[in-house]
């Protein structure tokens, strides 16, 4: 089943990242990195076609705080389940983008709302390079992927979006995927999920008739400049992607020959 084989009615931006091309002429197999949002609202028809990509191990980025209040994830067979928490709660960007979809009042936030949402956003995308929990979680990730008893992997956030973009970036990247690929995969939230973020934003502005619909878009979408601010920090900080890599993530030469090894046709 390939990345456009098939889809999941209650996840519409899932999809297998196999097929994408390297720069030496290889692909990522299909059916071994699959990508998805939360699977609580997957419908009784997404069960079977989640069955024949027959994940074998799920990783879940999401913090406990984010679980207790989501549908619990719909699984089928006995998938290993990993949670590795991408997030910081004390955060004031997290807490502030948290207060801005809840309709919470914003008043501690004045910088920030005057930076904008996009700004909050750029924010998140730098601390997923630098913040401790980030660089647990991404560096597990990998591991738990190079191994070949977790393939197929799937993995989620919530909306499969920020964290599970920058986590697909980082696998796609250790298989030298064509950059303008890997940023086209991720890009492709946006299309995926355009009927899905008007009925959001028409549901989160009914609740709540002050807030405005443009200062909530930013949140919803992915954009060019949220991963860019994400490269940005890693050649901040570390130089190079691989030196991140190997010295913010964990990852070893081994750990990278065998997500090749296991990943690539």
């Amino acid at each position: 089943m390939g990345r456009r084989d098939w889809e999941l009615v209650g996840a519409p931006n899932a999809r297998d990242l196999g097929g994408l091309p390297t720069a030496d002429g290889r692909r990522v197999r299909a059916g071994r990195l699959i990508r998805t949002p939360a699977l609580g609202r997957l419908t009784d028809a997404d069960l079977p076609v989640l069955g024949k990509l027959a994940p074998a191990c799920v990783v879940d980025l999401r913090d406990a705080s984010e679980m207790v209040v989501a549908p619990a994830d719909r699984l089928v067979g006995e998938p290993r389940v990993v949670h590795l928490p991408v997030l910081d709660p004390a955060h004031p960007v997290f807490t502030y983008v948290s207060a801005l979809l809840l309709g919470h009042d914003l008043e501690a936030y004045d910088e920030l709302a005057r930076e904008g949402t996009p700004a909050a956003m750029a924010a998140i995308y730098r601390w997923f390079v630098t913040g401790e929990a980030a660089r647990a979680g991404f560096g597990t990730a990998l591991r738990l992927a190079a191994d070949a008893d977790n393939l197929p992997l799937l993995f989620h956030c919530s909306a499969g979006k920020d964290r599970t973009g920058w986590l697909a970036v980082l696998l796609l990247t250790v298989l030298d995927v064509d950059p303008a690929a890997i940023r086209a995969d991720y890009l492709c939230h946006n299309e995926l999920t355009v009927s899905l973020r008007e009925v959001l934003l028409e549901a989160m502005v009914g609740r709540q008739p002050a807030l405005d619909p443009e200062t909530v878009r930013p949140v919803l979408e992915v954009r060019p400049e949220y991963l860019d601010a994400a490269y940005d920090e890693v050649r901040r900080v570390h130089g190079s992607f691989d030196a991140y890599l190997r010295d913010g993530l964990g990852v070893t030469d081994e750990v990278r020959d065998a997500l090749r090894d296991n990943l690539l046709e």
